[in-house]
């Protein structure tokens, strides 16, 4: 059983092009979450999988390993497996997917995800959660609040608030954190179901698994991450940094 880390980096974002090449403080983006994800104990491997030579030669010029994926793909769970197979990852192989814009993140907390899945083997996916209690976040549909189990299963993803408090005078919530661990299996199993009704509906991709009977296995955390998504975030992003 080995651990890598993929980094899915598409050049065509919407909201901000080009965005894994914008400059945060002299450096590219995708170096920032490269040189971060480089801390994660434990790594066979690390590489960006991504759409476009211009991120691939990016992430070479700074000593860093990519590797080139089709233009084609809906998501990054897609261009994930089709890395994970290009690698020739074996079905018992962890895949530790961070978002090629999550500039910080806490490398101990992706750790954690890691190890659930070396540690359970009933786990075949594990992303982080942390508890909310600001009302106005959780009235944020780009805050994906999550349900769990008593076992830390998720139950449900919504951008709506959830669950909804009808008596209680102090509700909290459950942020979901963006960074998943995968079996590499499940990875190829997971891209190859069709899209579920609510995963359409709310645009959540990992509610395809929940919707198929796949687990979802959470780890709370007390961390959080800063991503990158349009101008003002790189702004909001290199003020913090220039503190740290």
């Amino acid at each position: 059983m080995k651990l890598f880390t993929l980094i899915p980096a598409r050049y065509g974002s919407t909201r901000l092009p080009g965005k894994a090449l914008a400059q945060i403080l002299g450096k590219p983006l995708i170096q920032w979450v490269y040189e971060r994800a480089a801390q994660v104990p434990g790594v066979e491997g690390l590489y960006v999988a991504t759409d476009d030579e211009r991120i691939r030669d990016c992430v070479e010029s700074f000593g860093g390993k990519a590797i080139m994926t089709r233009a084609d793909h809906s998501s990054g769970s897609d261009r994930l497996a089709e890395a994970a197979d290009r690698l020739g990852l074996a079905p018992c192989d962890l895949v530790l997917n961070i978002q090629g814009d999550q500039v910080v993140f806490p490398p101990r907390l992706v750790s954690q995800l890691a190890g659930r899945l070396q540690t359970d083997c009933s786990a075949l996916m594990v992303t982080p959660v942390k508890r909310l209690t600001d009302p106005e976040a959780a009235q944020d549909p780009n805050v994906v609040k999550v349900v769990f189990d008593h076992r830390g299963r998720a139950l449900y993803f919504s951008r709506s608030p959830l669950p909804y408090w009808r008596d209680g005078e102090r509700p909290f919530f459950f942020k979901h954190i963006g960074i998943y661990a995968y079996r590499a299996g499940f990875l190829r199993e997971f891209v190859s179901l069709p899209p579920g009704r609510w995963e359409e509906a709310e645009k959540l991709e990992q509610l395809r698994a929940l919707e198929y009977g796949y687990p979802i296995h959470v780890v709370e955390t007390t961390a959080d991450t800063l991503e990158v998504d349009t101008p003002e975030d790189l702004a909001r992003v290199e003020a913090y940094l220039k503190k740290v």
